[in-house]
């Protein structure tokens, strides 16, 4: 598939992806005759892989590590696992952190919902006025 099809697919701008095998997050890919990338389904599935590591969070520093260590082979196993597990680790931090926050806000939304339930006379809504309605 070529560089274009790819872009496509991924969702990403063609220029993304010569960023990325700059960087050497992606891998150099064969060229056609013409000159122009020809990209396999095995490097669909990395670059889906690669977007994983960067949506939820991984610096591209370290996913170009992984890569690295990737293209190196199965003798990388190792670190690249510890990388793997230390990501997830911050992950669940994160979720934690998130979880947190939610249960903060819900707890807020609940004493508002009591509020406006006990006193009619509590506004429902605060509107800013408008010019029209500040004339008038």
């Amino acid at each position: 598939m070529t560089i274009s099809e790819l872009a496509e697919r991924a969702g990403l701008s063609t220029y993304t992806l010569r960023f990325y095998e700059k960087a050497g997050v992606l891998s150099p890919t064969p060229r056609a005759t013409n000159g122009h990338r020809r990209y396999l389904d095995a490097d669909v599935r990395w670059l889906a892989f690669v977007m994983r590591l960067k949506a939820t969070g991984m610096p591209l520093a370290e996913i170009k590590r992984y890569a690295q260590l990737r293209a190196q082979g199965d003798g990388t196993v190792a670190p690249r696992l510890d990388m793997l597990l230390e990501h997830r680790e911050t992950l669940v931090r994160k979720l934690q952190e998130l979880q947190d926050n939610m249960a903060a806000l819900d707890d807020k939304v609940t004493i508002y919902q009591a509020m406006l339930q006990q006193a009619p006379s509590v506004p429902k809504r605060t509107e800013k006025p408008t010019r029209k309605s500040a004339k008038a």
